[in-house]
């Protein structure tokens, strides 16, 4: 099956992409130049992408004592991706870029999501130098971002630590300054950086030039002591290949040492790593005495201290990237499970007086719950997927639009971007786990896809952040940031939704449950933070995001399904039917189990917070 009409329903019918067009950045485009970039992602990620997609599965990176090899395709796949176009495609025409709408370059990256998100589509690069482009300096920008949307440089985020993981506020390494004169290099203030850093994606590959690591560490008191929490953490280009203010490599190799690979359950054709900083296995020569000397080199990105709201521009953009692949995963494996199921015979009908068995086999989709679990992957998918695009549209609202809609975009991206992470990350496994099931036993064995496409989705509940991560930040911060202005904003936005669906008989009932569950979320918000205490509130996180996120989902739905009604003049099965169906499912077997989640919410049940360690 092809993505092609879903998206293009989503992108020209519902969010009404083409007039994105009438604005001035975007002048030059027509839906004939988005078209066009569509057919070129859709080949190359067919011809590139799909056919090694169980190849870069088996044939895992290794490490042969000098470097990391990958196969061919991994090669052949990324030189194709950055030859399109796409690692720059929303930038300024001056940057090289083709200053298409993000919404475009969102949806068009779907096709390689789909195809093989084991071989990536660069996503942390994009990340990297759109980061350097809002917060370095101008030879920053030229050597390192430019590069990188060159495709010359391959970019990555250094974050976590073997003694830290998520908790940024416990890490250890360190950067002090490279000599008296640190802060007159052209590149930015130059740092010694030493640390150890792991779960580091694309850390070490042959694939680029050079590879461009974007590194959280601590700068030293004048007491010579880290500065405990996060106030202390300062960002840091760190090139693992030294590089001149004139952009090419000196010869010279930074001290990052790949200290080993993490061989994963899934995303097996992306190097995973660990990685030593200034361990002393390639020294650098001092800028004062020219002896070399043990330390990475890092040039300081922004102002010290303020590396984590540096590099919170790159995390969510890459919580978006990390959704959207969960998303693209889940629907390669409903469109298995769905050819699957039209092709396979088994059973028969049972009748009034009971199954036949004289009567020829039917195929498995005539089953009901077979369509149950088609109908699930769907809703979960293809709405998963208008959230995505949602989101990618804030972007384009919040970069474009006149203050005072660019501002409300923000708020909404600030609380919307925990769901665009979780949800898929969570429903889109599902979906995975589902198209497993419609397979039987031929969906866990390696003759289906199915299986590997829910071993790569099973990281992305943990990529960018763990569900707990997401949860906490939604309820502890998103929710009431700036005196809960974007819980508002989104509130009204479902509100719009409901009051045009209450108008359309087909919808009626379901603008209303959709209007009970937003009260009740609104309601158990209140009730999570009615002490004031933090451990109270959020001891039940993950169910409050997980009844928020189904309420977001029934309202993108309604919304979708408003859109297909008024569209679609000839009433097709695959548009109306379709999505109908999906609504209908939602709102009859999803939409209820919020109850159960925010309920223990509102009540703050300690059930599992106050449970001594003893009883487990």
């Amino acid at each position: 099956m092809s993505l092609r009409p879903t998206l293009d329903f989503l992108l020209y019918q519902w969010l009404g992409a083409e007039s994105l067009n009438q604005r001035e950045r975007f002048a030059d485009h027509s839906r004939e130049t988005f078209d066009a970039v569509f057919d070129t992602c859709e080949r190359i990620a067919r011809e590139k992408y799909a056919p090694f997609n169980r190849l870069v599965d088996t044939q895992e990176p290794q490490f042969d004592g000098e470097k990391v090899i990958l196969p061919q395709a991994t090669h052949e796949a990324h030189k194709a991706y950055a030859g399109s176009g796409m690692l720059s495609a929303a930038q300024d025409y001056d940057e090289g870029g083709m200053q298409l709408p993000y919404t475009i370059e969102a949806a068009a990256n779907c096709f390689f999501a789909m195809a093989s998100v084991s071989i990536g589509s660069s996503l942390l690069t994009k990340g990297n130098a759109n980061l350097l482009l809002v917060h370095g300096t101008e030879a920053q920008k030229e050597v390192f971002a430019r590069n990188e949307f060159a495709g010359r440089f391959f970019g990555t985020m250094c974050l976590s630590e073997p003694q830290a993981g998520s908790s940024l506020s416990d890490i250890t390494t360190r950067a002090v300054p490279d000599g008296d004169d640190f802060d007159a290099e052209p590149l930015g203030p130059r740092y010694r950086l030493k640390g150890n850093k792991m779960w580091i994606s694309a850390g070490e590959h042959e694939l680029t030039e050079n590879i461009i690591h974007l590194v959280l560490a601590k700068i030293p008191g004048p007491d010579g002591k880290l500065i405990p929490g996060t106030r202390g953490i300062s960002l840091f280009i760190v090139p693992k290949k030294m590089v001149g203010a004139d952009g090419l490599l000196t010869g010279e190799r930074n001290d990052v040492a790949l200290a080993g690979l993490n061989h994963k359950l899934g995303w097996r054709g992306t190097t995973n790593t660990l990685l030593n900083f200034g361990e002393g296995k390639y020294p650098v020569p001092s800028t004062g005495s020219g002896r070399p000397v043990a330390g990475a080199i890092g040039y300081l990105v922004g102002k010290p201290h303020e590396g984590l709201r540096c590099m919170f521009h790159m995390m969510n953009e890459a919580r978006i990237g990390v959704g959207t692949a969960a998303v693209m995963l889940g629907m390669a494996g409903y469109y298995a499970s769905l050819d699957y199921a039209k092709n396979r015979p088994q059973g028969r009908p049972v009748g009034p007086a009971g199954k036949d068995s004289a009567r020829p086999q039917v195929r498995i989709i005539e089953h009901a719950d077979v369509k149950r679990m088609l109908l699930a992957q769907k809703a979960y998918c293809e709405g998963a997927l208008a959230l995505e695009l949602y989101c990618a549209r804030l972007v384009d609202e919040q970069h474009t639009a006149e203050a005072g809609a660019a501002d409300d975009a923000r708020l909404l991206l600030e609380v919307l971007t925990p769901i665009a992470k979780s949800w898929p990350s969570e429903w889109c496994l599902e979906a995975n786990s589902l198209a497993i099931q419609i397979h039987g036993g031929y969906g866990y064995t390696r003759d289906f896809p199915v299986e590997q496409y829910w071993r790569d989705n099973r990281l992305n509940m943990i990529h960018e952040g763990t569900h707990g991560i997401q949860a906490t930040d939604l309820l502890g911060r998103k929710v009431l940031m700036e005196g809960g202005k974007g819980l508002q904003l989104l509130a009204a936005r479902i509100s719009s939704t409901m009051e045009r669906a209450s108008q359309v008989p087909e919808l009626a009932a379901y603008a209303k449950a959709l209007g009970q569950a937003l009260q009740q979320v609104g309601a158990t918000t209140q009730a999570a933070w009615a002490t004031g205490n933090p451990q109270d509130a959020l001891a039940n996180a993950v169910p409050y995001m997980q009844g928020f996120g189904h309420t977001v989902l029934a309202w993108i739905w309604l919304d979708v399904a408003l859109a297909a009604l008024q569209a679609d003049a000839t009433k097709s099965i695959a548009v109306t039917a379709g999505k109908l169906g999906a609504v209908r499912y939602f709102y009859h077997y999803e939409l209820p189990k919020i109850d159960a989640w925010l309920q223990v919410v509102a009540a703050r049940d300690l059930t599992c917070a106050d449970l001594p360690e003893e009883a487990f």
